[in-house]
């Protein structure tokens, strides 16, 4: 692979997706048609209320098995508990495989099902799954953030700020402490997007730009990609940085465990550098795997969505997984995905307590419109999809959340670097306008 970049358009202004009031008057139509409104729990007010969790699993690439596994958790914790305002939680599951054409048949099923609502769901087929969803007018809440459609597909109700805000975030951070700074990050269309948010930041802080590093993201070891990012991180031509160590910062997903492996065993050829990545990409596990305290995260920058996992503000969550998943390893309570399930599911939960009467699909996205309010317990700040509250961002108009956590590894476990969030929304209107 090379450093070349691609001429691939990434921040998209234009809606690919229906607009908010077409979409609504598709669903209104069909309402009209059959009789049937999609997504309708029941109009009694009694019965199941069935949403859809979908991640991809299995496959030679990302996985996300922890995430439908945290549903189905949550459906079993709050149904002991007397179910959401009295109904039962029926979860559905669909692995996506990492495939835009089973993430669309996962989307179609959702609407055959009538669910009433996509929750807490990893997928990098945003063209592929939106349209559909939109089309059954189903709601998105909660995506993992892993594609520019999450932010613009009036659907989608994120409740972090993706990939990007990390990205953007972690680049102001590396700006005062790297020298060259590499970007090691798949070759797909999701990780186009990558080296113009980590730019972003980077510039906020007076720092060039990143070296770009295409890889394949189903790769089974990177040795040429650690000894080219280990070459131009080292090289210090430019005076400006040859005082600072160069730092790599690997993107890979599940495939970053994959890379650091390679790069342990190279590293000892070269000067030192200092790595950083993204959580998701990196967790306690894989902290632990890489050898801790004596392994190459040691000192590492890491960006994430969300308050460090021995923070208290997760306790909730450790007693769900503790009673309903004590034996299920898919689950960890320090994976970024079963997070963002349990936060997404957290809204789910304050939706239909607002609701009298029918929970459908429309009703859900109605409340989420009509700017409901919800608290996550200080693991995000307060969340509310109104058009005001959307940050307006340029390629990311349905952004809520632009805050990020900054950790970083310290005697091999992952600890808050400063206290609270960072606020990235301002990286990010420079990355589009860039």
């Amino acid at each position: 692979m090379t450093g070349r970049r691609r001429p691939r358009s990434t921040f998209r202004t234009t809606l690919r997706a229906p607009s908010r009031l077409s979409a609504l008057a598709v669903c209104a139509a069909l309402a009209a048609g059959c009789g049937v409104i999609p997504g309708t729990s029941d109009d009694s007010g009694s019965g199941d209320i069935t949403v859809m969790t979908w991640a991809p699993e299995d496959t030679n690439a990302t996985n996300k098995p922890g995430m439908p596994a945290m549903a189905q958790a949550y459906a079993r914790w709050i149904n002991s508990n007397g179910g959401l305002n009295g109904r039962k939680l029926k979860v559905l599951t669909c692995n996506d495989h990492n495939d835009r054409v089973a993430a669309a048949k996962c989307a179609r099923r959702a609407a055959d099902e009538d669910v009433v609502a996509v929750v807490g769901s990893y997928s990098q087929f945003g063209d592929d799954f939106l349209g559909p969803l939109a089309s059954a007018g189903i709601p998105y809440i909660g995506g993992y953030g892993v594609t520019n459609d999450e932010f613009t597909n009036p659907m989608s109700y994120p409740v972090n700020g993706g990939s990007p805000a990390l990205l953007a975030g972690l680049g102001k951070e590396l700006a005062a402490v790297c020298g060259p700074v590499a970007l090691i990050r798949p070759d797909t269309i999701a990780g186009d997007q990558l080296p113009q948010l980590l730019d972003s930041g980077l510039k906020a802080g007076g720092h060039a730009q990143s070296l770009d590093q295409l890889a394949a993201e189903d790769a089974t070891e990177y040795g040429t990609q650690t000894k080219l990012a280990l070459t131009r991180t080292t090289d210090t031509e430019d005076e400006s940085e040859d005082e600072k160590e160069g730092c790599v910062v690997p993107a890979l997903g599940d495939r970053t465990n994959t890379f650091m492996d390679s790069f342990r065993r190279d590293r000892e050829d070269y000067p030192d550098v200092r790595t950083a990545t993204v959580l998701g990409s990196v967790d306690q596990t894989v902290i632990n795997a890489n050898g801790g305290k004596s392994g190459p995260y040691e000192d590492s920058y890491i960006t994430g969505w969300y308050p460090v996992a021995n923070d208290a503000r997760w306790d909730d969550m450790k007693k769900v997984i503790s009673e309903e998943a004590f034996d299920d390893n898919r689950i960890d309570p320090q994976d970024a995905g079963a997070q963002t399930t349990w936060i997404a599911y957290t809204v789910l939960k304050a939706v239909v307590e607002s609701l009298d009467g029918e929970v459908s699909s429309t009703t859900v996205r109605r409340a989420l419109d009509d700017g409901l309010q919800v608290t996550t317990g200080g693991l995000t700040p307060t969340l509310r999809w109104r058009f005001e509250d959307l940050l307006s961002v340029v390629g990311f108009p349905r952004l809520v959340n632009a805050q990020v956590t900054l950790q970083v590894v310290r005697d091999g476990r992952l600890v808050a670097a400063r206290k609270g969030f960072i606020n990235t929304t301002k990286l990010l209107e420079s990355a589009a306008d860039g």
